[in-house]
């Protein structure tokens, strides 16, 4: 009985995950994101920045990132890092201006963090925003999904 249930649970989370592919990623709801899929998320001023689930399911397992020096400036729009993945290397663009001021350590010994935590564990850097009103110019939760759905049909 038990074996069953394992491989019950096992065709559950293989079909969970074939269902996902077929471009159903998951975009969060209070996140702002900027058209090259990367995300910030925006507490006083202070804003986290990642990369969306609709990347890492592009770029395939990440196996590494190259990650900014904290206190190092980054610019809305501008690369600041790169993901290595076994497909491809990407540049990560920050989606607001600031300053690093905290970078995820645990990417250097753990990358694939990117790939199963895109929006939690995998975040990136923390940055300490300089100008707050760029918020404005990045997409919504829904713009980014119609962007996403529109960018995958056109290939």
């Amino acid at each position: 009985m038990a074996s069953r249930l394992l491989w019950a649970s096992r065709a559950a989370s293989y079909l969970r995950i074939s269902v996902f592919h077929r471009g159903f990623a998951s975009v969060v709801k209070d996140l702002k994101y900027l058209d090259s899929h990367e995300w910030v998320k925006v507490e006083g001023n202070s804003a986290t920045v990642g990369i969306t689930d609709h990347a890492q399911d592009h770029l395939g397992d990440v196996v590494y990132v190259e990650l900014p020096e904290v206190g190092a400036p980054v610019s809305h729009g501008s690369s600041f890092g790169a993901v290595e993945s076994v497909k491809a290397t990407s540049d990560i663009n920050s989606p607001i201006s600031g300053k690093v001021v905290e970078v995820n350590e645990e990417l250097n010994n753990s990358p694939g963090l990117i790939n199963s935590s895109p929006y939690d564990k995998g975040w990136i850097i923390k940055v300490e925003v300089s100008n707050s009103g760029e918020l404005n110019s990045l997409m919504d939760a829904d713009k980014y999904t119609k962007f996403c759905e529109e960018e995958d049909g056109s290939h």
